[in-house]
């Protein structure tokens, strides 16, 4: 019986990978430009970890993680998502005594026990960055400009960036009781989950897909009208250089994300097309997440993209990179003889920078040339039992038709010469 992958994965088969290959370049290189560093942690950490970090009353902690008991007894979790990991190892090695800022960027898989859909894997790719320090407006909007300039630089348009703040510990209580004060009569109305939430976490309520809690919702008070003065000003400024920035948004007072550590700003950029699953990017502040993991109170901001969303984004709008297996040379040898000769080209041409393979499979002289039409090779060098006698190789430029008898000493200076012309 055929092994099958596990539901909710997907394979990147060598015809996809370079696409991947490509959005990552364009990650690291913006990265590169905004002075983000590279970080990799762990794939699984303690679930102690989550539980602190993310929250014990958001669906990731309550629904969807991957947790199991090691030999050890010690419970351990796949990552759901980075940011709590992240911290972790900014404190584990003490990165803030490097710098006042930290600015960290990672790409990874991520795991989460979830209905598979267009766009949605239950193993799938974030690109995050994380930047740890800075209490003011403006690394908020870098980290949201950054996020913008990458999805245009990929060639996205018709993206939406949604706008809000959540308030922080002084404000959000006085923000909770006036939001169960409206949705008090309305409980009964409300889905089975948004009923759990009335209490634990009452804000969670508006971000619900059920159209029923949607609709019972809809004339719920807005954060942004009990924001304290501190959080208030924040989010002015914010706006302002936003808008200095020419970047255009939309203020939407039920944006509040889905994880608990989430304070002062939280943003979404979506690409309507993708339906129910619109939202590229997301993230926000979470300015008390490094106390809550056991450091020093630490303002910081983030945001993450999953890739596969992406990838199918790009795909949508006709703007992935076409795949080609393009080589410059095919070492065609005709014979035993000529076998060894052909495996010498072959690696002297790959130590000089050329992109080269050969026939592995004894087929005979057409069905090599066949397989040079199909990668396509630029230069197919052909090398029978008379090429061995002279020492030379029967090197045809595929584009030209042209073929002539080249010294073996002399290919690789021939093919240069032609790729220049």
């Amino acid at each position: 019986m055929l092994i099958t992958g596990p539901r909710g994965t997907k394979d990147i088969l060598p015809g996809m990978s370079s696409s991947w290959q490509y959005m990552e370049k364009k990650v690291r290189d913006i990265c590169r430009l905004y002075g983000f560093k590279e970080i990799r942690t762990p794939v699984f950490e303690h679930t102690e970890l989550f539980l602190r970090g993310i929250g014990e009353t958001t669906d990731i902690v309550s629904k969807e993680m991957y947790t199991f008991t090691d030999r050890g007894e010690r419970s351990l979790t796949l990552r759901p998502e980075n940011t709590a990991a992240v911290v972790r190892s900014y404190l584990e090695h003490k990165l803030y005594a490097e710098s006042l800022l930290t600015k960290l960027f990672y790409i990874g898989p991520m795991f989460r026990y979830d209905r598979p859909q267009a766009g949605r894997y239950r193993q799938f790719h974030q690109f995050g960055v994380e930047a740890l320090g800075s209490k003011g407006p403006a690394i908020d909007a870098e980290v949201i400009i950054l996020a913008v300039q990458l999805l245009k630089d990929l060639g996205l348009t018709d993206l939406n960036l949604y706008l809000n703040s959540v308030g922080c510990p002084e404000c959000r209580p006085v923000y909770r009781e006036s939001l169960q004060d409206y949705l008090r009569e309305k409980t009964e109305k409300l889905c089975t989950d948004c009923q759990t939430r009335f209490d634990r976490n009452p804000m969670r309520i508006l971000d619900c897909k059920n159209p029923q809690c949607t609709e019972e919702s809809q004339g719920a008070p807005h954060i942004v009208d009990c924001l304290c003065p501190e959080c208030s000003t924040h989010f002015e400024q914010l706006k302002s250089l936003l808008t200095v920035a020419g970047i255009d948004f939309t203020l939407n007072p039920r944006l509040v994300r889905g994880l608990d550590y989430y304070t002062k700003t939280a943003f979404e950029i979506q690409y309507a097309a993708l339906g129910s699953q619109s939202a590229v990017c997301g993230g926000g502040r979470y300015d008390g997440l490094v106390a809550e993991c056991g450091g020093q109170s630490t303002p910081s901001i983030g945001f993450a993209i999953g890739l596969e969303r992406i990838l199918l984004t790009l795909e949508k709008q006709g703007l992935l990179p076409e795949v080609t297996n393009k080589i410059d040379v095919f070492v065609a040898p005709i014979g035993t003889e000529a076998q060894g000769m052909a495996f010498k080209l072959l690696c002297d041409l790959r130590k000089q920078g050329f992109t080269a393979d050969m026939d592995f499979m004894d087929r005979n002289i057409k069905g090599q040339m066949k397989q040079a039409n199909k990668y396509p090779a630029s230069f197919v060098a052909i090398i029978g039992d008379d090429e061995v006698a002279q020492g030379k190789v029967m090197l045809k430029n595929m584009q030209s038709g042209v073929q002539e008898l080249v010294d073996s000493s002399a290919v690789q200076m021939k093919i240069q010469v032609e790729m220049e012309d």
